[in-house]
């Protein structure tokens, strides 16, 4: 047991102090992901490391893992040896991710309408205020509106598996968010109306009722998404 310690001091004694960790790579993440959902990105962009890392004046180490972690997540390919562009989505594809987040957020549903407390759906009805009060002027706004109160029903399971399970397939959803700009204003605009319906019908619902609610909500929203895509290609 005393050699096991000191083995094992000895071994702590040889490791660098860490310092406090670097957010570089989260926030150039951060700042690629914004640029993705806003169009200022293009398909046919190409993403050089040097040249990017020239650009925003940091070294190429926290640049790649930022962008090694959007190739993980689906949103880039690689494009030479040391460049990325966005991936190009299938319609396929499109409907998967949809198939899974109705997984997600149908259990999410289920699990609120058996077990949700009041003051679950009190925020989450806080949420639904706050982007009605919102000026969303661009289908972009309309995404990340959305979001929001899609993940309000999801952290409210308290499940933080299935809060990063439904943070994983939202920002795969990216990856094809450049279609959308094709999408009627006016059918975003319904969508995103329909969510303080949506949260009364799961609060009122039984499970299995509630599970059905949202699932038809993300399935509507399939549609709108497929169309768009139909329209960009045409």
């Amino acid at each position: 047991m005393a050699v096991g310690l000191g083995r094992l001091r000895a071994a702590m004694t040889s490791l660098k102090k860490i310092e406090a960790p670097s957010r570089i790579a989260d926030e150039i993440y951060d700042q690629l992901l914004e640029a993705i959902t806003q169009g200022r990105i293009a398909p046919d962009d190409r993403l050089v490391q040097e040249r990017l890392a020239a650009e925003l004046g940091i070294s190429r180490t926290p640049l790649r893992e930022a962008l090694l972690r959007l190739e993980q997540e689906g949103m880039l390919v690689r494009a030479g040896r040391a460049g990325f562009e966005l991936r190009q989505i299938t319609e396929a594809e499109v409907q998967q991710i949809y198939g899974a987040r109705q997984a997600i957020e149908g259990y999410a549903a289920r699990f609120l309408a058996d077990h949700g407390r009041p003051e679950d759906f009190r925020e989450i009805e806080k949420q639904i205020d706050a982007e009605e009060r919102r000026d969303l002027v661009s289908v972009a706004d309309y995404y990340h509106s959305s979001r929001r109160v899609h993940r309000q029903f999801t952290a409210h399971t308290h499940n933080p598996y299935l809060l990063e399970m439904f943070d994983s397939m939202w920002n795969r959803a990216v990856s094809f968010h450049i279609y959308a700009t094709t999408m009627q204003m006016d059918a975003l605009a319904e969508s995103v109306r329909e969510h303080r319906a949506l949260l009364e019908g799961i609060r009122s619902s039984d499970g299995a009722q509630a599970s059905e609610l949202m699932c038809q909500h993300i399935a509507e929203g399939l549609q709108l998404q497929l169309e768009a895509m139909k329209g960009a290609h045409s």
